[in-house]
């Protein structure tokens, strides 16, 4: 019997369209997901060193009324029913009502820089567990991970030609090429990253026991990828090397370009648009054409307006894996640089919304929100959601809109990270010391000022590992909680903070 090298793994991609993905032996000619009694025929898409990956979609209509149902499935290879590599057979998930709003967990920075940060940790994914156990109780809707969902960084000393690639001039690196051999050890790399990441215990039974929509950061292809300079990010061993992470990362993460969220068509980037109930997802893709001197491409800024434009009511939850809303650094960054704090809570400082670089191009995101929030606010009670990851802390922050005599406000709740440990307090101290979170102001009016807000019951930046939950009281505010892990817990503290 042939059983699953990884998955299932669940997606979303509209308010009934769900896709299962799994990764099986290439032995395997014929699988079929049996998903509440129903057989569906799954589609072999991609052939990788390890095994062929497989894809399957499904339609289910919501359930009317605000009461959801469970569905089960199992899938069958060869006409017989296989296992997980925990020796499971079959899995189920959510799917809530017409009128319900769905509970929505938000998380990032799945694994860790170095691999020592693994070694000194007690329990590296005690959080997957506690989300295992919330899911177990109250399920739920929908999954979203943010970025860095795994960490490629030791791609630099486990290919010996990369390694001694790195130890080169910059010169002599900008003029070296790939060979073939190279390649497919790469090829190889992030094959096996994925099957190793991405099969423990509890973060594989998420995967399939709750639909996800995921959106890369720099992690996921190596640390600070777009943020080198020009020579660098176009000479041929960077490329090389962005196309299998980028081949792997539309496999697992996207569930390949049959994804009709994605607004590109033509593979340039991953931006996607999604509607689930009341809340319209809308993921900005912030590496694959990212430079040092830009974020997103003149194309994709172009589908995300006209994207925003079609949006006029309901909640906009927008993903941002760098935070737009953050302490200053752009004061900093050359003294930043010679610090020894520069890795503890930020790869890059050219990587964060607030860089030199980048401000003109954030000031252009926030205030297309900003429009489209006003707008969907004309037409009734509306929240938009910015969530994001990457700085290793939770916190929260919000942009204020006077300009007109109706405030508007758009919030934004950074999650960071599930595995990857919070700044030490020295580094903490140290990151403190060279930057600051004093509100801003936007425009020359003054009438819009960003600032980072204090959560309830916990301090204003949350140093410990966390997820967060969102879901809709009696009171028609979206709750967020930060899930944080045990032995970080202060006395009494449980972060939480009500959208209205």
């Amino acid at each position: 019997m042939e059983n699953l090298i990884i998955g299932p793994i669940l997606g979303l991609e509209s308010d009934k369209t769900y896709t299962i993905c799994f990764l099986v032996s290439k032995c395997v000619s014929k699988a079929q997901v049996i998903i509440d009694e129903k057989i569906l025929l799954a589609k072999n898409i991609s052939r990788l060193p390890s095994g062929n990956f497989w894809r399957a979609q499904v339609s289910i209509a919501p359930p009317k009324g605000s009461a959801g149902k469970i569905v089960s499935y199992k899938i069958r290879l060869d006409g017989e029913d296989s296992l997980n590599s925990h020796g499971i057979a079959s899995w189920k998930f959510y799917v809530p009502g017409l009128e319900e709003t769905p509970k929505i967990a938000y998380t990032s920075c799945n694994g860790v820089s170095k691999v020592d940060l693994i070694t000194s940790m007690d329990d590296p994914f005690q959080l997957w567990r506690k989300m295992s156990e919330v899911n177990e109780d109250q399920p739920f809707s929908l999954l979203i991970m943010g970025g860095d969902q795994l960490y490629a960084d030791s791609i630099w000393n486990k290919i010996e030609a990369l390694e001694s690639w790195a130890s080169l001039t910059k010169g002599e690196q900008t003029a070296s090429n790939i060979n073939q051999e190279t390649a497919y050890k790469i090829d190889h790399f992030y094959d096996q990253l994925y099957i190793q990441r991405w099969n423990e215990k509890y973060m594989s039974h998420m995967l399939a026991s709750v639909p996800s929509i995921m959106m890369w950061d720099d992690h996921d292809i190596f640390d600070g990828w777009g943020s080198y300079p020009k020579e660098l990010q176009q000479c041929p061993v960077f490329l090389e090397i962005f196309s299998y992470a980028k081949k792997y990362f539309e496999l697992y993460q996207i569930r390949s370009r049959k994804n009709k969220t994605l607004l590109s068509k033509d593979g340039n980037h991953y931006a996607f648009c999604l509607n689930f109930r009341e809340f319209t997802l809308l993921g900005l893709d912030n590496r694959s054409e990212r430079e040092v001197t830009r974020v997103m491409s003149d194309e994709q800024w172009a589908q995300v307006i006209d994207c925003l434009q079609c949006i006029k009511e309901g909640t906009l939850l927008v993903m941002s894996a760098v935070p737009v809303v953050y302490r200053d650094f752009s004061l900093t960054e050359t003294a930043y640089d010679i610090t020894p704090w520069s890795e503890s809570l930020t790869d890059d400082l050219k990587d964060h919304w607030r860089a030199r670089e980048h401000e003109g191009e954030r000031n252009r995101l926030i205030m297309r929100l900003l429009d489209n929030a006003r707008e969907r606010q004309s037409n009734g009670p509306t929240k938009t959601i910015i969530l994001s990851g990457d700085v290793h802390v939770g916190c929260l922050g919000v942009i204020t809109d006077r300009r007109d005599q109706e405030i508007v406000k758009i919030h934004q709740v950074v999650s960071s990270g599930i595995v990857h440990p919070a700044p030490s307090l020295i580094a903490w101290l140290g990151i403190r010391a060279v930057t600051n979170d004093e509100p801003e102001y936007i425009n020359e009016e003054r009438s819009i000022e960003s600032s980072m807000l204090k959560p309830v019951g916990a301090k204003k930046y949350i140093r410990a590992r966390n997820f967060v939950t969102l879901r809709e009281g009696t009171d028609r505010k979206i709750w967020v909680n930060w899930i944080v892990e045990s032995e970080s817990l202060e006395s009494g503290e449980k972060p939480a903070y009500p959208i209205s």
